[in-house]
């Protein structure tokens, strides 16, 4: 029998939703991608499939993950300037790897991996992908998610950039319940 794994949160900024890979970061924490296959499952579901990932190549995905985290939360929060490892380990992952941006017929950007077990090539689409946001270069706002235990990173697109949570579903709806549970407790003495 395969374990079972929480569902991935899943966005529409790879980077950012990479960093949602590991939630509920001042709660009680859940890992998403626990395991090396499981971060085959991630990557595949992103468009990034590979056949097979190590333990190494795990540790080198979250630390990239952890890295793109401390930067986007510096950038969004206090407007820092970046952590100097956490660059340093994003920029080394966009080095790394020899994944090229190719166009379909349908118009669309698909990424093509120099093999199918280089977890290396994906990681380097991820960084690459949180380079473009962290330097500017994308139509967003970096915001940390509004739950206090959350804190989850999400790149803000709305019109107004003045979204509060990382997913509406999860944080947003628990957030909402425990005004109206506060409310009705509050209403009720």
């Amino acid at each position: 029998m395969r374990a079972r794994f929480p569902d991935f949160r899943l966005g529409n900024v790879l980077a950012t939703s990479f960093t949602g890979t590991l939630s509920e970061r001042h709660g009680n924490a859940v890992e998403r991608i626990p395991t090396p296959h499981r971060l085959v499952d991630w990557l595949a579901v992103n468009g990034l499939a590979v056949d097979s990932s190590t333990t190494a190549q795990l540790a080198l995905a979250r630390e990239l993950r952890e890295s793109i985290h401390a930067a986007a939360a510096t950038a969004a929060a206090i407007q820092d300037p970046l952590p100097a490892t956490a660059v340093q380990v994003i920029n080394d992952r966009s080095s790394q790897g020899r994944a090229a941006a190719v166009l379909t017929s349908d118009g669309e950007r698909r990424w093509l991996l120099s093999s199918a077990s280089c977890v290396e090539d994906a990681l380097s689409v991820i960084a690459a992908d949180a380079i473009s946001i962290l330097a500017g270069e994308r139509d967003g706002k970096l915001a940390l998610c509004a739950s206090p235990t959350c804190q989850a990173a999400f790149f803000d697109t709305s019109q107004s950039r003045t979204r509060k949570w990382c997913d509406m579903n999860t944080c947003g709806n628990r957030q909402k319940k425990a005004r109206f549970h506060a409310n009705q407790s509050t209403s009720a003495k």
